[in-house]
């Protein structure tokens, strides 16, 4: 039996609270007894993140810009969403359209994953998407300028060992999906 105990929050205020980004400020004591007056916290919303393959088994993934780090990225379509006003799978689906102008009729949840846990406070749910097919045009928000890359499945794994596909949720989601796929798993 494990000793470890959650942390006390004694107080917690809002130090930032903009639609776009918020952070709470906790004063919490540790089990230790001792006190930390300035843990921040980023409430953050959920994410929702598809792997999309076609039937000749390439993945369609998308290629953007990343203002925080000033460089463009190979990754899968994703986005953030409310619970309140749609499920996880309803905003995958929403993003891949959206993002790609593909759809999909048979959506698998792969998993639900913690982001950063320490500061963060969303999930990302994974999800898998087989057949997908080009049924429309891209519509994309104003901050979103996204070039469709379809990647060969079987060269997903020497892309991420390379570092041509690095982002975390994108790297996790692809291992996870493609052992999926590997181990035939159906639900």
């Amino acid at each position: 039996m494990t000793n470890l105990q959650k942390w006390k929050i004694l107080r917690s205020k809002m130090v930032l609270n903009h639609p776009r980004c918020k952070v709470r400020q906790d004063e919490i004591e540790l089990p230790s007894g001792e006190i930390i007056d300035d843990y921040f916290v980023y409430i953050r919303p959920e994410v929702a993140l598809i792997l999309p393959i076609t039937s000749a088994g390439d993945i369609v993934c998308v290629r953007q810009y990343r203002h925080a780090v000033g460089e463009f990225f190979i990754e899968l379509p994703a986005g953030s969403f409310d619970p309140s006003e749609e499920s996880p799978e309803e905003a995958a689906l929403r993003e891949l359209q959206e993002e790609t102008g593909y759809i999909a009729q048979k959506v698998t949840k792969i998993a639900t994953l913690y982001d950063k846990p320490s500061k963060d406070t969303n999930k990302i749910h994974l999800f898998l998407a087989e057949n997908v097919i080009k049924f429309g045009e891209q519509n994309l928000d104003i901050t979103e300028e996204i070039e469709v890359v379809l990647i060969p499945q079987e060269s997903v794994k020497e892309k991420i060992l390379q570092g041509e596909i690095s982002v975390a949720g994108t790297v996790a989601a692809l291992l996870l999906g493609l052992n999926f796929l590997e181990l035939g798993v159906r639900s």
